[in-house]
């Protein structure tokens, strides 16, 4: 019998966390330290030199940061995997029932849950319990390089697209256009990646565009109140 296999949504849970965050973070953090600098009367060729050198040492510091983090989580991970091979070399018995009851949990009978845990136990019981007990599974485990490519990565190219505004607009007109583009930008990759993760396009869009909104205008409130001190 051919069994039609489904593709589900938490494949994507890793990826797409690092992505979104790397991304409107990137978008953010680049489009508020631009409108700072030029909210303190600084010329355009500044804001750009401003621009650049926060989109290198934000990718670097979101690469480091999700590397770091979910290293942190991978390593637990493997640790409670130890933990668990031990414990199956050791006292195979209570772990026959340990993984029996929890499906028992779950609304087997008991009879069934001792067949069914018998079973998985003697094709993978280390996966058994991986997945049962603890929660971790193939889609679900820890990648840190993974994850530090893919915010590093989505965080250059969120934090390249209020450049690119900063290289096209007026010098007049800086701060306006890079504020509007960017929130542009957030809106589309909020919805994008509701969508991909499948929630609702418009609360995806409306959350990031009003946190965004709320960074570009504190950030450039404090660059106005900087540049008039100086």
């Amino acid at each position: 019998m051919k069994i039609h296999r489904e593709r589900h949504r938490t494949a994507r849970i890793g990826w797409l966390r690092a992505a979104v965050l790397g991304a409107n973070d990137g978008i953010v953090s680049t489009a508020s330290l631009v409108l700072g600098v030029a909210a303190s009367k600084a010329g355009s060729h500044d804001v750009l030199v401003a621009g650049v050198a926060g989109l290198v040492a934000g990718a670097m510091s979101m690469a480091a940061g999700e590397y770091v983090s979910v290293s942190s989580q991978a390593d637990t991970e493997r640790a409670d995997l130890e933990r668990e091979r031990v414990e199956l070399a050791t006292d195979l018995p209570h772990e026959r029932l340990e993984l029996a009851a929890i499906y028992v949990k779950r609304g087997l009978d008991p009879e069934l849950a001792k067949q069914v845990s018998d079973q998985l136990m003697a094709h993978d019981a280390l996966g058994a319990h991986a997945r049962d007990e603890l929660g971790i599974s193939e889609e679900m485990s820890a990648r840190p390089v993974q994850a530090a490519l893919a915010s590093a990565g989505t965080f250059s190219l969120g934090a390249a697209l209020p450049l690119v505004m900063v290289v096209v607009s007026p010098e007049a007109l800086l701060g306006p256009v890079v504020a509007g583009a960017s929130l542009v930008f957030l809106a589309g990759m909020g919805g994008l990646a509701a969508v991909a993760g499948g929630a609702s396009a418009f609360r995806g869009a409306g959350r990031v565009t009003f946190w965004g909104a709320l960074a570009m205008a504190i950030t450039a409130g404090a660059g106005a109140l900087f540049g008039a001190a100086v």
